[in-house]
């Protein structure tokens, strides 16, 4: 007997309980409330569980059996899992831009933005490793005797030809290249076996997720990205050596890898790259491609053979305009999109706070996070090579001074956010605890006078997370913060230093400036290491879980549909796979309570769309902290909305319970308050969907206990006496 069978057949003609955890998940044996289980269907990064039969303590619960899906090891292990929040995190923010579009007109011109937008986050990838490998050391560092100065690993080339030097050191940004390449092309989820194809795909509605074979478009996408990519270090190389002077074959190497540069960015114009089937555009993507990777080698070749003399003066010849060329044309992008964004904003009136400019806050950070990356980087490398000289000069030029500058516009910005931050939430405090009292009033208006201290914890818990709704707000004024300090890279083309600059025309002293670069980089360097430890302690501690943990899975639940080089959606494999499952289910007998935590309750929202009106008929859905309205339908407007909430609900026939707590900062209601001028039919059937739980139940000692209940917030709610009613109501419906 199989797994699937016996999982069939153990709930043949009968009720199954079904859960999916969010991203506060352990185990399958924590998520069912059971010591021993068995997985009866999936794999060891999907699968399904249920107690083991014969277990004392039973594997069913007024007669519903328990059954629950593990997904938590979809996304990546903790090592991939680590690299992505650190190296792949721009490209996972520029992947969610593409999603976070308005409902409405302008779908093919923001795409079209976004995949340029994605393609310059590749273009600064490479420039960044041509910066450090072949500007800092191979030009720099390799011309002076000072920085070769007991350093063996390099002191072999000092003193080579300068084509020897950068040929050598032009195999690190190849390398680079070829490390995220490699990542992007990774064994792909088995959805294929799960996907069901008989239904049409409708466009922009969460119906697409899980259904959407997203192969070919990434394919493609990473044929034309590491095209891209190598035409880019060509460039980069041809540059330098055009400093020498102009020579046939570097002019018609140059014309050739500009061209194929041309050529990246127009294909990612055109309507045929995400058609399902495209044999032409796969074999063209793919012919360009090869041809790169040659010229690639011709250019090496070219570089490395030619004997002329190079001048070694500043930096690498070309580096900083091409540098800040890359900036301004991101700039020019990124104000595009943002005039395409307000001509198709949401005009409604209880529209989220960002106006419909969440693919312009996403595009803006991954942009300012990938530069601050590369400028910290370059800067590091250089602090290195100097020994910890105070003076950058003393042994060899400083970093670019494109990357110092992108270094203090990355602080103001952040600096600036942090204190409207402050100030937001010391203005909106006592607004929040005016609604904080109001709501422990209404549930303790009985408590003791010795119930003081926890009552004040209670109401400082619910002030807390209505702090949710300002962060949305706060995430675009960082976005305009850090599009205006990118504008500040355009000063590397000066040949002042930044101290002397701002010293002059602001009166701040030199040695503050650079005290504050210094600050920083430091700031950012922090910022790494915090995403490090993040990404390894994600799924192990509970503080990182809630945050590292919801970013995690908010970006990897959507397909990359921007940039090749995000992570992968892991919703491609989990939606269909549950819809595999309860249909499965379904057609062996049983009934199916689907009950979906956090981003558990996304993922069921997802599949509860894609499965037959026969399957649905026979399910009824329970949701628990459940960031649908609260979160997705403020950043993801065109895929989220009231009219997908309400078709959700008309697929299970109002079947639907939503748990809630005030004291919750990420989950809350899916319906809004009921307005007075709402019909009453809608207002009451909405009305029994959102079921606000009292947290805690109580704010002293219960009998025998000396300690009061403990406040859940985002905790899921399995083992509460409310959850397992409404479990029973559903099972009662269905019956």
């Amino acid at each position: 007997m199989d797994q699937q069978d016996a999982g069939g057949r153990a709930g043949a003609d009968g009720f199954v309980e079904l859960r999916v955890h969010g991203v506060s998940a352990t185990g399958p044996d924590d998520l069912l409330d059971r010591p021993h289980v068995q997985q009866v269907a999936g794999d060891h990064r999907g699968g399904f569980y249920r107690p083991r039969p014969g277990n004392h303590e039973g594997g069913e619960a007024d007669g519903v059996t328990l059954e629950a899906y593990r997904w938590n090891n979809l996304p990546a292990g903790t090592a991939v899992r680590t690299l992505s929040m650190v190296i792949l995190l721009p490209f996972m923010l520029i992947n969610l831009a593409i999603w976070m579009r308005p409902a409405g007109a302008g779908d093919p011109v923001i795409k079209a933005l976004c995949r340029l937008l994605a393609l310059t986050l590749t273009g600064m990838y490479v420039l960044s490793m041509v910066g450090i490998a072949l500007d800092v050391i191979a030009w720099k560092c390799m011309s002076s005797p000072e920085c070769l100065a007991g350093r063996s690993w390099l002191s072999w080339l000092g003193g080579r030809p300068a084509g020897l030097r950068l040929a050598v050191l032009a195999l690190a940004p190849a390398a680079a290249i070829s490390l995220v390449w490699g990542l992007s092309a990774r064994p792909a989820l088995p959805s294929h076996v799960f996907r069901a194809a008989d239904q049409p795909l409708p466009a922009h509605r969460l119906t697409a997720v899980g259904r959407w074979d997203n192969e070919p478009l990434v394919g493609r996408l990473r044929s034309i990205h590491v095209a891209a990519a190598f035409a880019t270090l060509d460039l980069s190389l041809l540059g330098a050596r055009a400093a020498q002077g102009l020579s046939i074959g570097t002019v018609a190497l140059t014309a050739v890898a500009g061209l194929l540069l041309v050529t990246c960015a127009v294909l990612l114009c055109t309507p045929p790259l995400t058609a399902p089937t495209e044999g032409r555009l796969d074999r063209l993507v793919s012919v360009l491609r090869t041809i790169t990777l040659g010229l690639t080698v011709l250019v090496w070749i070219h570089v490395l053979t030619n004997p002329a003399p190079w001048p070694e003066r500043n930096g690498l010849p070309g580096y900083n305009l091409t540098v800040v060329g890359l900036f301004i044309g991101q700039a020019i992008l990124l104000a595009a999109l943002g005039a395409v964004l307000f001509w198709h904003r949401d005009r409604q009136s209880d529209a989220a706070p960002s106006l419909g400019f969440g693919a312009l806050a996403a595009s803006v950070a991954a942009i300012s996070l990938a530069l601050t990356y590369s400028a910290e980087l370059a800067y590091r490398v250089s602090d290195v090579l100097n020994r910890g000289a105070p003076t950058a000069e003393a042994l060899i030029t400083s970093p670019p001074r494109a990357c110092i500058w992108a270094i203090l516009g990355f602080t103001l910005a952040v600096l600036v956010t942090l204190a409207v931050g402050g100030v937001v939430s010391l203005t909106s405090r006592p607004g929040r605890k005016r609604a904080a009292a109001s709501i422990v009033a209404r549930d303790f208006p009985d408590a003791p006078n010795d119930a003081g201290p926890r009552l004040r914890q209670v109401r400082k818990a619910i002030a807390h997370a209505r702090f949710t709704e300002r962060l949305v707000p706060l995430a675009v004024l960082y976005a305009c913060l850090a599009g205006i300090g990118m504008t500040m890279v355009a000063l590397g083309l000066l040949p002042t230093p930044p101290g002397e600059l701002i010293q002059r025309y602001v009166g701040l002293p030199v040695s503050f400036v650079n005290f504050s670069i210094g600050v920083g980089s430091y700031l950012i360097a922090a910022i790494i290491v915090g995403l490090i430890v993040g990404g390894i302690f994600a799924y192990r501690t509970p503080g990182f879980r809630r945050y590292v943990g919801v970013l995690w899975d908010l970006g990897t639940f959507w397909p990359r549909a921007a940039h090749p080089f995000a992570p992968p959606c892991y919703a491609e494999r989990a939606v269909p796979e549950l819809t595999c499952r309860i249909t499965h289910l379904v057609d062996s007998g049983n009934t199916v309570v689907l009950t979906g935590h956090s981003h558990g309750s996304v993922l069921l929202a997802a599949t509860v769309l894609q499965l037959p009106p026969r399957v649905t008929e026979r399910i009824a859905l329970l949701t628990h902290g459940s960031p649908l309205r609260r979160l997705y339908a403020r950043l993801f407007p065109a895929y989220v909305s009231d009219e997908v909430i309400h078709e959700i609900a008309d697929r299970v026939d109002w079947r639907w319970v939503n748990l809630w707590r005030d004291t919750d900062p990420i989950g809350g209601r899916v319906f809004p308050p009921h307005g007075p001028d709402e019909t009453p039919a809608a207002s009451d059937r909405e009305a029994t969907v959102d079921r606000r739980l009292c947290d805690p139940y109580g704010v002293i000692p219960p009998s025998g206990d000396i300690f009061p209940p403990p406040i859940k917030g985002h905790r899921p709610c399995e083992s509460e006496e409310a959850f397992t009613e409404s479990v029973r109501h559903l099972a009662d419906h269905l019956r």
